[in-house]
């Protein structure tokens, strides 16, 4: 095979390009819920988050949102390698503005929820789940 100059300058801003990508998806959660929320103020009231206290099992946590009046939900994992777990958008003919799932957690952490209201406001919420490594429910 024959290098051109053309295909070494490709691969190296190809190289460049991977070496910069790692750094935005690997953004602390501060940075998420500001880019979220456009820097805005948090309330504490507003969105209620459900959790376990403890998980016998990281790998299937099952986690409920729900914020009435919310038009979007950001949920977080904090001590996940990658943080952002989901964001649940509604609609203005939405019945309930309630979403549940099951998350994968990598081990005891805060697990944070921010809902943007329907007024423009935003409102914060976090639950620390234990997981327990082999089940032993301690």
């Amino acid at each position: 095979m024959r290098l051109t100059r053309r295909d070494t300058f490709g691969l190296a801003l190809g190289a460049m390009a991977l070496t910069v990508l790692p750094f935005r998806a690997n953004a602390s959660v501060e940075d998420m819920i500001a880019e979220f929320t456009g820097g805005a103020d948090i309330g504490d009231s507003g969105v209620d988050l459900t959790a376990p206290e403890i998980a016998e099992n990281g790998n299937t946590v099952p986690i409920s949102v729900d914020a009435p009046g919310a038009s979007e939900i950001l949920v977080l994992a904090a001590g996940n390698p990658t943080p952002a777990v989901a964001t649940f958008a509604f609609g203005p003919l939405a019945g309930s503005r309630m979403a549940s799932t099951r998350i994968r957690l990598a081990g005891t952490q805060e697990v944070i929820a921010v809902a943007k209201l329907e007024d423009g406001s935003f409102a914060r919420t976090a639950k620390t789940v234990k997981v327990t490594i082999g089940g032993c429910g301690g």
